[in-house]
C-alpha cells in the first residue's frame, strides 16, 4: 500500500511542481519590484536553510505537523530563489554550488530531527533515518561527481551542468514531498524506510546513466 502510494505520489509530482514555478515566478517578480531588485537570490536561500534550525526542533519536539507546514512554506524557497535569479539574470556557479550544499545541509538538519523523534516514539526505526540521509547524500554525490568528470572534458555553461543527471526515481523534491506527507499522515517510520531504499537504488540509476554519458 504505502509503495503504491509513493509511485502516485511521483506521477503527481511534476504537474504540482510546475503549477508551484509558476507561483513562484509571480512572487519573485512582486518581490524584485518591491525590492527594487536588491533581493538578492542568494539571501532567499540562505534564509530558507535558516528556517530548517527551527523544523529540526519541531521533530525532535515531536510537532510532526508543524514541521510539516514549515516544511512546505520554507520548501518553497528552493523554488523562489531560482525564479528570482532568473528574472534578475543572476544565474551563477557560485549561486548553484550555494543552492545546492544548503539542500545537503537540510537533510542533515531534518535527519536529525527524525532521527531524535523515532528514538522515543519509533526505537525500532531509528537506524533508518540514518540510512536515508546516507542514501539521499549519495544521490547527490554521484550527480556532483559526474557533472565535475562531464565538465572537465568539455566546457559546459554551469546551468546545462546543473541539469545534467538530475533525473532518478527520488530527487530531492520527491524526498521532501514524502516527508511532509508521513508527517501530515502518521506513516512517517516507514516512508523513511521507503526512502532509504529507493534513494539508494536512485544513486545507481544516476551512476549508470553518467557512466553511460562518459564512455559515449
Amino acid at each position: 500500500m504505502l509503495w503504491r502510494g509513493i509511485l502516485q505520489v511521483m506521477k503527481m509530482l511534476q504537474p504540482v511542481k510546475d503549477g508551484v514555478r509558476a507561483g513562484m515566478r509571480r512572487i519573485a517578480r512582486v518581490l524584485n519590484t518591491i525590492s527594487g531588485g536588491k533581493l538578492h537570490p542568494n539571501t532567499v536561500t540562505i534564509i530558507g536553510f535558516l528556517m530548517h534550525v527551527p523544523i529540526t526542533w519541531l521533530l525532535a519536539a515531536r510537532h510532526p505537523l508543524w514541521a510539516a507546514l514549515f516544511l512546505i512554506i520554507f520548501g518553497l524557497f528552493d523554488t523562489l530563489d531560482g525564479e528570482l535569479a532568473r528574472l534578475q539574470k543572476r544565474s551563477s556557479a557560485g549561486g548553484m554550488l550555494l543552492d545546492a550544499s544548503t539542500d545537503r545541509m537540510k537533510e542533515v538538519l531534518i535527519y536529525t530531527g527524525i532521527a531524535a523523534y523515532f528514538n522515543v516514539l519509533y526505537p525500532d526505526f531509528v537506524i533508518w533515518p540514518v540510512a536515508a540521509l546516507g542514501a539521499s547524500l549519495c544521490v547527490s554525490y554521484v550527480k556532483a561527481k559526474g557533472e565535475a568528470a562531464v565538465a572537465s572534458g568539455a566546457s559546459v555553461p554551469h546551468d546545462k551542468l546543473n541539469r545534467m543527471f538530475k533525473d532518478g526515481l527520488l530527487t530531492f523534491e520527491v524526498r521532501m514531498a514524502l516527508l511532509v506527507i508521513g508527517l501530515l499522515t502518521g506513516t512517517l517510520p516507514w516512508v523513511v524506510v521507503a526512502i532509504a531504499i529507493l534513494a539508494g537504488y536512485t544513486a545507481l540509476q544516476r551512476l549508470v546513466t553518467i557512466s553511460r554519458a562518459l564512455e559515449s
